[in-house]
């Protein structure tokens, strides 16, 4: 597997995904031995149509950032349940769409909790979107502030990219092979 610690001198791209149905976010690092460089960062903006519609521009649009910019591997925030059932339910189909979209493009895919994120990017668990975003800002040297979903995107990228070289990579934790069924 081509991953951040395969060699300190080939750059790896790692494409993050923030799910969500009315807007996806996704942020592009390169990691190259220690360091992490910004490639670039938006939003798949669904607007307004049925169900299946948004989730085909979901798709359509991961699609199109994997052409465009060649990542090697994907990863993808967990969802979490929330108060509403139906939020929670459609909120999935959107993470299902962004997940098909980069799985049909041969991307290993490695999924991460929102606690992950934030403990890989801020250094614990709580923090606030705010802090994440600064953080994102400052690990990747950006001289603005990215959207929130973008930030959260590239956040779960960072969070790929420290995690990778770590105990997960070890472990096989958080990822997914090409080619290789997963069971629980």
């Amino acid at each position: 597997m081509n991953g951040p610690s395969a060699s300190a001198n080939v750059a790896t791209r790692i494409l993050g995904i923030d799910p969500g149905l009315r807007s996806t976010g996704f942020g592009l690092i390169d990691t190259l031995g220690n360091q992490l460089s910004y490639v670039a960062s938006g939003c798949i903006k669904t607007g307004e149509g049925s169900l299946p519609e948004r989730l085909k521009i979901i798709l359509d649009g991961i699609r199109e950032v994997i052409a465009t910019y060649k990542p090697d591997q994907a990863a993808v925030e967990i969802i979490f349940v929330n108060v509403n059932p139906q939020s929670t339910l459609l909120l999935g189909q959107a993470r299902g769409a962004a997940i098909c979209g980069a799985v049909s493009c041969d991307l290993p895919v490695a999924e991460y909790t929102a606690l992950q994120v934030k403990q890989a990017v801020v250094g614990h668990g709580k923090a606030a979107k705010e802090q994440v975003s600064h953080m994102v800002q400052r690990l990747l040297a950006l001289e603005g502030a990215p959207s929130s979903d973008a930030a959260d995107a590239l956040a779960c990228a960072i969070c790929h990219a420290h995690g990778s070289r770590g105990l997960a990579a070890m472990a096989g934790i958080g990822t997914r092979k090409r080619g290789s069924r997963l069971t629980d």
